[in-house]
């Protein structure tokens, strides 16, 4: 049995979001696709994924095209995400509420099957960090003062 391989992650998501919950789910792929995949042609940056007619499909994600291919698609082109009803109503209800979406965290072999892990995200506030920060500084210069006094 194979043991999981990243093959490509998305670097951002930890800085600009704040992880609420994570999903493994399976991707259709086309016989190409899945060649470049595990070769680990492929891209995350400025993916992210959208529910349409009860079913998660993954937009953006840039997987390369193999020379040998037949029949080439978009590289960028929608994927279908394979997720259980249940899972997608879940998370499409928390979509439709202020400030979620759902981002892919990275693509990696499972049990020589292809997967994507997604994220249900909530945007960070960078003002707030700001604060965080000022409130750190204030806090050090009381204990500055109390300690000379």
């Amino acid at each position: 049995m194979e043991e999981e391989k990243i093959i490509a992650t998305n670097k951002r998501v930890a800085r600009n979001y704040e992880i609420i919950d994570t999903k493994e789910a399976g991707i259709q792929l086309e016989g190409y696709e899945t060649k470049s995949v595990r070769a680990g042609k492929v891209n995350l940056h400025g993916s992210f994924i959208k529910e349409k007619n009860g079913e998660f499909f993954i937009y953006k994600m840039f997987i390369a095209t193999n020379p040998s291919a037949h029949n080439v698609k978009d590289e960028r082109r929608r994927r279908k995400l394979l997720l259980h009803e249940y899972e997608i109503v879940k998370w499409s209800s928390r979509v439709k509420e202020k400030g979620y979406t759902i981002i892919p965290l990275d693509v990696h072999t499972a049990h020589n099957r292809i997967k994507i892990k997604i994220a249900l995200v909530r945007s960070k506030k960078l003002f707030g960090d700001k604060r965080k920060e000022e409130d750190k500084r204030i806090k050090r210069e009381i204990g500055r003062a109390r300690r000379l006094t």
